[in-house]
Order: C-alpha cells, then structure tokens, then sequence
C-alpha cells in the first residue's frame, strides 16, 4: 500500500496578481486580528519575493521572516515599511 503524503498548504502560491493580494489582505483585515494580518504580511511578502520586499523596506532577508513570524510584535514603522512594500497602505474612511 502507497503512503499518502500531502503537501502543505501554501497560500503564497496563490496570490498571483494584484486583485487576489487586495481580496485576501481585505479579508484578513475583517477579522481585526494582529496575528494573522502580520500572517498575511508574510504570505504576500513570499508570494511577491522575499528578497525584493526585504530590499525596498531596508530589512534583511532574516529580519523580516523576524517581523512576520507568528509571535512577533513587530515596530509599527517595519509593519507600515512592510505594507508599502507590498504595494498597500493605509487608508482611513469615515463610516
């Protein structure tokens, strides 16, 4: 009998343009939880390239993978350089 071993999961893989990005970060942002939107920083991050969103914002390779680790209680000026980098920012809305 073949022993099944299933791949990880990897939402990365999927964030292949823009519209998916702004779609998943949207939802994330809904829940209003730290950790899964400095999750979700990460995931962009790796689908755009890790070495190129460590060079724009100025961090290593090491430093970032840091900030957006599960756990991690990152400055909020590397959450902002992060969220430019991936092409994002802030924006406030009255409701």
């Amino acid at each position: 009998m073949e022993t099944y071993n299933p791949s990880k999961f990897d939402i990365a893989e999927y964030l292949e343009d823009d519209e998916m990005i702004a779609e998943y970060l949207n939802s994330v942002l809904e829940d209003d939880d730290t950790a899964d939107i400095l999750t979700a920083f990460g995931h962009i991050a790796k689908a755009q390239g890790m070495s190129k969103i460590a060079a724009e914002t100025g961090l290593s390779r090491p430093s970032l993978y840091k900030a957006l680790s599960k756990g991690a209680k990152p400055q909020f000026e590397t959450v902002l350089k992060v969220l430019r980098a991936i092409g994002s920012n802030l924006h406030v809305k009255t409701t």
